[in-house]
């Protein structure tokens, strides 16, 4: 055997003090070790979870729902669980797989929502049902087979300029490497660099992939970020091979490097104004009727006008909240089988917006001063560009409207939250959106009952894959809104919970029972 060269010792001595710097975890993810090159492993680990990302990855869908009870029973924190699936979808679908990132995205509001639960033998439902739903997938693209994502060796300039532009050439090696170079600095650095390309285009998966990448860090650590964040570089570079993205994003890719040195928001500091109730409503309703570059340059000015960005981003969250509120419903030409003509769940305009502009305004709070504005003028951009897909929403009125609230009138206080869940029941999406405004105006403290009956059906229903998402973004949005407008969030949820109600989801029914054993 020959020995090796004083160039590959070199190169060796230089691997292993990479490997030091940046700890064994994030190693491990990239593919790097302390052995030779030629004995790098082609599998993704991921150190002591790898038994669990094994188990979730490799168990089909008929056995997912008992195993895993048995592993809570036996002691395994439903924590990790999500940790480990997060894992194991990542490097099965790698987001590319349309269902693949939509479970992925529903793991941390499934987890949020088990929070909620009081009752403790109940608590895992929500986080099984996705559970469940990752195992199905992963049977029908090959299961234990089914691996994306590879270990990947860090190599050229690391900076989001360049990965911006490897992605626009379709180089998905390219990207790859670039981004795991920029991955190996602190975790608001690997936003910053990653958001470069995600900025390239406006579309909710595009966003909300990388926002729920970030929700994942607290369960999988900050030392795993590249894994899941790695997903996005491969859905931005993936969507740039489709013919139209090009032309799609031609208009936002030319604006936003316009606005932002016109406003000079990236030598700016963040601004710290806080306006009236009556600033909110009138600078959501302007963004809601403005065209996409309008909107865009309006949520520049206010940045650059010193309002502080949270209240910025309640107004962008006030005008997506519209979409929900205004929407007639979908189409008879836009009906699927679990999505009927006249119903606004799933992938509907409305739900897709306020999950949008929810993730542009968590990656706003998760990098650096450029991701902060960039993201909020996105938003801005995205919200007038969904709704003028449909031009109709300037002159729909919102839910609930006057003959809705009519029709409620007579309905004594304590009897609205039983009559929602009937109207619930019913799909009456009108009826259920003017009980949750009635109960709003009549008992604002009773909220939190609102929510536990809705989260119950959020589980129980199947949602069109949007349900545990469009539940956290409300949930969420409520909390942070000012009292005037929490409600129109809570009323959203009613609706769309009407709309979404007797389409069982697989694997819960299961579930229920093997919990209460």
């Amino acid at each position: 055997m020959s020995r090796p060269s004083r160039r590959d010792a070199l190169s060796d001595i230089g691997r292993g003090m990479f490997v030091a710097t940046l700890g064994t975890g994030v190693a491990g993810d990239l593919g790097l070790g302390t052995a030779w090159a030629d004995d790098e492993p082609a599998r993704l680990t991921f150190g002591d979870l790898d038994p669990l990302v094994n188990f979730i990855h490799e168990t089909p869908a008929d056995r997912i729902l008992p195993a895993a009870v048995e592993k809570l029973r036996t002691g395994t924190d439903l924590r990790r669980l999500v940790a480990a699936a997060a894992l194991a979808n990542a490097r099965a679908f790698g987001g590319e797989d349309y269902v693949g990132f939509h479970t992925m995205m529903a793991l941390t509001p499934a987890f949020h929502m088990a929070a909620e639960e009081s009752d403790a033998k109940k608590r895992p439902l929500p986080v099984l049902k996705v559970l469940y739903r990752n195992a199905a997938r992963l049977g029908e693209v090959g299961g234990p087979r089914a691996e994306v994502l590879r270990p990947v060796t860090p190599g050229g300039e690391a900076s989001g300029e360049r990965l911006r532009e490897l992605g626009r050439q379709k180089d998905m090696a390219g990207a790859e490497r670039a981004f795991a170079a920029v991955a190996a600095g602190p975790v608001p650095d690997a936003v910053d660099g990653l958001m470069m390309l995600v900025d390239d285009g406006t579309e909710v998966h595009r966003t909300v992939i990388v926002s729920r990448a970030i929700d994942l860090l607290d369960f999988v650590g900050r030392e795993r970020a590249h894994t899941l964040l790695r997903q996005s570089v491969r859905y931005c570079v993936k969507s740039e091979t489709h013919p139209n993205t090009a032309v799609h994003n031609q208009e936002v890719r030319a604006l936003l490097p316009k606005v932002l040195d016109q406003h000079r928001l990236l030598s700016a500091t963040p601004g710290t104004r806080a306006p009236d109730d009556a600033w909110v409503e009138h600078f959501a309703d302007t963004v809601f009727r403005a065209t996409p570059a309008q909107a865009a340059d309006a949520v520049a000015a206010a940045l650059a006008e010193g309002f502080s960005p949270s209240a910025v981003g309640e107004a962008l969250a006030l005008a997506s909240n519209q979409l929900v509120l205004r929407d007639a419903g979908r189409p008879p030409q836009w009906a699927q089988a679990n999505k009927p003509a006249g119903s606004c769940h799933g992938d509907s305009v409305g739900v897709h917006s306020c999950d949008s502009t929810h993730a542009w305004r968590t990656i706003a709070r998760a990098g650096g001063r450029r991701t902060a504005v960039t993201s909020l003028i996105l938003a801005g951009y995205q919200i007038a560009r969904d709704r003028g897909g449909r031009s109709e929403f300037l002159t729909w009125n919102p839910y609930p409207r006057p003959e809705h609230l009519e029709s409620v009138r007579g309905v004594a206080a304590d009897a609205l939250l039983r009559e929602l869940d009937g109207a619930v029941r019913e799909k009456n999406q009108p009826r259920a959106a003017a009980l949750a405004h009635r109960i709003g105006e009549a008992n604002p403290g009773a909220a939190r009952d609102v929510f536990a009956l809705l989260r119950g059906y959020a589980i129980s229903e199947d949602g069109a894959l949007h349900a545990e998402k469009y539940y956290r973004t409300v949930t969420e949005e409520f909390a942070a809104a000012r009292p005037a407008f929490r409600w129109r969030q809570l009323t959203a949820l009613a609706r769309v919970t009407a709309s979404a109600h007797g389409y069982p989801a697989p694997g819960v029914a299961q579930a229920r029972e093997l919990l209460k054993g």
